[in-house]
């Protein structure tokens, strides 16, 4: 797929971490990039600084006259004017997904998938090639800290490595010499009728490598019988595996134990037993594209993350404060268990802010049984996103099933006043809404104390 200079390209939800990454390519290929997004944030104010034109209101006047490609997020509402009139005109209109399929036509390609830790995955992974000398193009759904960035580009790149979405079975457009799958649990039931069929369509990503290709999976998921597989995880017969595991000094070490029972230790700036579970997949992915696990297990030990994932903002002798993107029971039961292992003499507060009133229903009680595991839990309302309210579905039934001794609901405007009051020793934002425009003023306010 070529296009760069004298090609407009044009972008609805030009604002999403997918989309702003797949805008940033094309605008270093040289294309006229231009999009709409409903909300200016960090990530388009970013956009517009490096040049690109993006508007706030849906409005067909600020179309380029004749693009040549429209990108567009099934997250846009299908009533959008701009994407009506987009569509009576006949432009060249595809969603993120087909692009990114065609883009890595031109590479031999590593796309990760699951339903948690992908993002994490994938940064990693372009860290330690990017480390070895291996150039590398990268699309990667959240900010990673060692790129400063969603979008690693290298003109002349050995591999491309894509976090494939299982949403709106995204994934099915790619088509990789390296697959991973990091995990298969419920998600998405607004697309997919039962989890059964979720894990069907990992099956079809899995089975749609290249021929020759390679899969690695965490150790444990459904994916036995399929050919070309490598595993990863802590139990015994996995092809890579993490033994001795250690936290010391806030930091997670471990041996990463391979094949013939040869180990290196590896020590993550990154905290948890999930990201060491990352960090396996990663190093999996390295061994097959020929690096040495020395040379791996150096890169591994300087990535430091991605932003709002296990992101500690504050840390002092005083307070602490972490934000995570966390908005599904199993990352919730993941980051807060962490927090425990990392921090196990404090007591934790956790403010959630539940995403989807579809997700919130069907996994009510798993929430609850995930933000159970804190002392003090915070709630705000429901973050709709795409989707219209569901009767009998919000926070305060959430709040009812949950099992913490101290429990509140509160507005996203009462968040800063409530924290000052409390004043919590170790406090956790967790949620993938708008959330996130909480965690500066915290870190500003919490920072002074």
């Amino acid at each position: 797929m070529k296009y760069g200079k004298g090609h407009q390209v044009y972008f609805l939800g030009i604002g999403g971490i997918g989309m702003s990454a797949l805008a940033r390519y094309f605008h270093l290929q040289g294309a006229l990039v231009s999009g709409y997004d409903k909300t200016r944030t960090k990530l388009t104010t970013e956009l517009e600084e490096e040049g690109i034109n993006v508007h706030y209101t849906d409005d067909i006047r600020m179309i380029p006259t004749n693009p040549d490609l429209v990108i567009f997020t099934p997250a846009i509402p299908a009533n959008l004017n701009e994407l009506q009139y987009i569509r009576q005109q006949g432009f060249r209109l595809l969603k993120r997904a087909e692009v990114l399929g065609l883009l890595t036509q031109s590479f031999p390609t590593i796309a990760v998938a699951g339903t948690h830790g992908k993002t994490t995955i994938t940064s990693m992974i372009a860290h330690v090639l990017n480390e070895s000398g291996i150039p590398v193009t990268a699309f990667i759904g959240g900010i990673a800290n060692n790129f400063g960035s969603n979008l690693v580009v290298h003109q002349s790149s050995t591999y491309m490595v894509v976090e494939a979405d299982e949403y709106d079975r995204s994934f099915l457009k790619l088509h990789p010499e390296i697959a991973v799958i990091s995990s298969m649990d419920a998600d998405h039931l607004d697309v997919y009728e039962h989890h059964d069929q979720l894990k069907e369509n990992f099956v079809r990503f899995a089975s749609g490598r290249k021929t020759g290709g390679k899969l690695v999976y965490r150790n444990g998921l459904a994916l036995q019988g399929l050919s070309d597989t490598i595993t990863y995880g802590f139990e015994e017969g996995s092809t890579h595996r993490a033994e001795n595991i250690q936290v010391e000094k806030g930091q997670f070490s471990f041996d990463w134990v391979l094949k013939h029972n040869q180990s290196m230790t590896i020590t993550l700036q990154v905290p948890g037993r999930h990201n060491i579970e990352n960090a396996l997949a990663a190093a999996a992915v390295s061994i097959e594209v020929g690096l040495p696990p020395k040379v791996i297990a150096n890169a591994l030990n300087s990535y430091t993350g991605v932003w709002r994932r296990f992101d500690i903002r504050v840390r002092n002798n005083r307070h602490i404060f972490i934000d995570d993107y966390a908005h599904h029971p199993e990352e919730l039961r993941a980051f807060i268990s962490g927090v425990r292992e990392l921090f196990p003499d404090l007591p934790v507060t956790g403010i959630f802010q539940p995403h989807l009133f579809s997700r919130t229903r069907d996994f009510m009680e798993e929430f609850a049984e995930s933000l159970g595991l804190l002392d003090t839990l915070i709630l705000l309302e429901i973050y709709p996103a795409r989707e219209l309210p569901i009767t009998g579905i919000d926070s305060n039934a959430l709040l009812k099933l949950c099992p913490n001794k101290e429990k509140s609901m509160i507005s996203k405007e009462e968040v800063l006043e409530e924290i000052a009051k409390i004043r919590p020793a170790l406090l956790l934002t967790m949620g993938a809404g708008d959330i996130d425009q909480l965690v500066e003023p915290l870190q500003k306010m919490i920072s002074t104390w």
